[in-house]
């Protein structure tokens, strides 16, 4: 269920509505063809759940996180939720092959995620919001089931943004969403701190919201940033730019210091404390000092 919010003018490059009311009802329906519009980067068709079942690897890394419960870092992909340990050995979790789109970790065994399902698997092509309690064990559809194909999610203290179909929603009970309005950005973090707090990617630079995702300004002598992610402590927020280049914000994304570079073309970005862990083309690497220094944690061949 979803309230589509007013529109007024376009800060930078995004049309932010005005107004937080939400209505119950079938107005779902209204944008079914507008967030049904962006699927997954590695095509339409779902994920195969045949042939490579036994076979862990990391391709299209949508999302990395660390998990409370283990301590252990887990990647949403194309193929699955997959556990990299530490000695860089994978593990895909319950064997199920299916695309998780937005994958994030929200609390000890307790992830977000969107995307497709596998072959043979029911349910529509865009999953909407689905929900694990369990590490990623069994998942649960939670809403916006065939309208949604959330590329981006993150939540903090109950409130949920995702960014489907080239708009931002916003929920605070996983059923009902606000539309904030249309936006073109790579991907999006909250301050663990202050839910109101928002830093969206975009192709103009890094933008800073302060009120929800209500009004979005972009920021000031920012660099270029492609995937960004707070850390969990909130004791700072990451980003990486397209040519791999690391900054990191510990004023809430206000100012910004350059740390390290990966080589690669970035994929997804984990953040937890001092350790920074990016994917990059069938890699994870991992720095034990906020993004200065990387290793490989796992190099496919």
């Amino acid at each position: 269920m979803l309230s589509t919010a007013r529109p007024v003018r376009p800060i930078a490059r995004f049309e932010v509505p005005t107004g937080s009311g939400r209505r119950r009802g079938h107005v779902v329906v209204a944008v079914v063809g507008v967030l049904a519009a962006a699927g997954c980067s590695g095509g339409s068709a779902p994920p195969a759940a045949g042939g490579d079942q036994g076979e862990v690897t990391l391709e299209h890394v949508h999302g990395l996180a660390v998990d409370p419960a283990d301590g252990e870092l887990y990647a949403g992909t194309h193929h699955g939720v997959v556990r990299v340990a530490e000695d860089g050995r994978l593990t895909r979790i319950a064997d199920r092959v299916q695309d998780f789109m937005g994958f994030t970790v929200v609390g000890p065994e307790h992830y977000l995620a969107s995307g497709h399902p596998g072959e043979g698997q029911s349910g529509p092509a865009n999953l909407g919001l689905i929900e694990s309690t369990d590490g990623g064990a069994t998942w649960e559809t939670m809403s916006l089931a065939g309208a949604a194909d959330f590329h981006a999610l993150d939540a903090a203290q109950g409130v949920i943004y995702g960014y489907s179909g080239g708009r931002l929603l916003v929920s605070d009970d996983k059923t009902d969403w606000t539309d904030r309005g249309t936006m073109n950005i790579a991907d999006l973090a909250v301050d663990p701190s202050r839910p109101q707090r928002l830093v969206v990617t975009t192709e103009d630079g890094p933008a800073l919201s302060e009120d929800g995702g209500r009004s979005v300004a972009p920021i000031p002598q920012a660099p270029l940033l492609q995937l960004i992610a707070w850390s969990p402590d909130a004791s700072a927020v990451v980003g990486v730019a397209p040519d791999g280049a690391v900054h990191a914000s510990t004023d809430g994304g206000r100012t910004w210091q350059e740390k390290g570079r990966v080589d690669g073309a970035p994929e997804a970005l984990g953040v937890n404390g001092d350790d920074v862990y990016v994917a990059v083309g069938g890699a994870v690497v991992a720095s034990a000092d906020g993004g200065t220094t990387f290793r490989d944690l796992y190099r496919g061949d």
